[in-house]
């Protein structure tokens, strides 16, 4: 069952290479902060930017710390369909959960291409997959039809959405069902995709503060509508900056500041600039964090 916060990892970085010990120092507060699970290599991982060794390293370190404590749906996306599937096979392998597959970006397929790419990474694996829906960094976007014509093949299991549109999970779970997980994209709507159909979120916030984003979701599956919607008051400011600039940059910062990890960026992505940098700060003060 997949419901509540799974969080899209940071990737840490020391002197351009991986940095293990720094992420399981993040995995360790994201286990302690209750989180339902955790998202290694995404676009929040810096996944563009890691070799395909690298990108197989942190799968599995991933699993092998999180094993028996939260659930991995591991980012296994690429534009290659043949690439897509050797990722997915190594994180079955390796014991993932789940399998995280955007669709193929830069290629701009059809609505045809991108079924027949997930037709065949659902064909020749055998890990439960969501699609990723993210128009704005992959041009493309699942229409309605083609989403209920993927639901039907019987592995593809959810969608992480990443289009802000509030109306979809409800469209979703009239057209497909309500056993077709929808989990947001967007941090800011979290709740409010909940409130119509949604089953969690994939975080960047969570990377920061797990255990408010985690409370709130256990409130609102609890039907404490009340603390839900206190606990969404006080995340507004910090799911706004994280945002101030491209994602990863602002969380990166932001984890450099709790002491996570330090807050090196991979080319071409740069450091935020001064002014976001106090927004950031800003933020984690009013949360008691800094």
């Amino acid at each position: 069952m997949l419901q509540g916060v799974y969080t899209a990892l940071i990737t840490p970085l020391e002197n351009n290479r991986f940095h293990e010990e720094s992420f399981h120092k993040l995995l360790e507060h994201q286990v302690k902060g209750g989180v339902s699970g955790v998202v290694p290599c995404g676009t929040t991982g810096e996944s563009p930017t890691l070799s395909h060794d690298e990108h197989n390293y942190i799968i599995k370190s991933c699993i092998d710390f999180c094993k028996g404590k939260i659930q991995v749906i591991a980012g296994t996306g690429s534009n290659s369909t043949d690439e897509a599937i050797a990722t997915t096979l190594y994180a079955e392998k390796h014991g993932a959960d789940a399998a995280l597959i955007v669709t193929p970006y830069y290629n701009k397929p059809s609505q045809q291409g991108i079924y027949e790419h997930f037709k065949k990474i659902h064909d020749n694996t055998n890990l439960p997959i969501i699609i990723y829906n993210i128009p704005g960094r992959c041009i493309i976007n699942v229409s309605m039809d083609l989403l209920e014509r993927l639901a039907k093949l019987p592995r593809i299991i959810g969608i992480k959405d990443a289009t802000s549109d509030l109306t979809l999970p409800s469209i979703v779970r009239n057209t497909i069902g309500k056993d077709f997980y929808q989990l947001s994209g967007e941090d800011a709507t979290m709740l409010a995709f909940n409130v119509s159909g949604g089953h969690g979120c994939i975080s960047v916030t969570s990377n920061i503060v797990p255990e408010l984003c985690a409370k709130m979701q256990s409130a609102w599956f609890a039907g404490d509508v009340k603390t839900a919607q206190e606990i969404q008051d006080q995340l507004v400011e910090i799911n706004q900056v994280l945002f101030c600039e491209t994602n990863p940059t602002p969380v990166k910062y932001a984890a450099s500041l709790l002491g996570l990890c330090s807050g090196e960026l991979r080319l071409p992505l740069v450091p935020v600039s001064d002014e976001s940098k106090r927004k950031i700060e800003r933020a984690l003060q009013n949360l008691g964090l800094i």
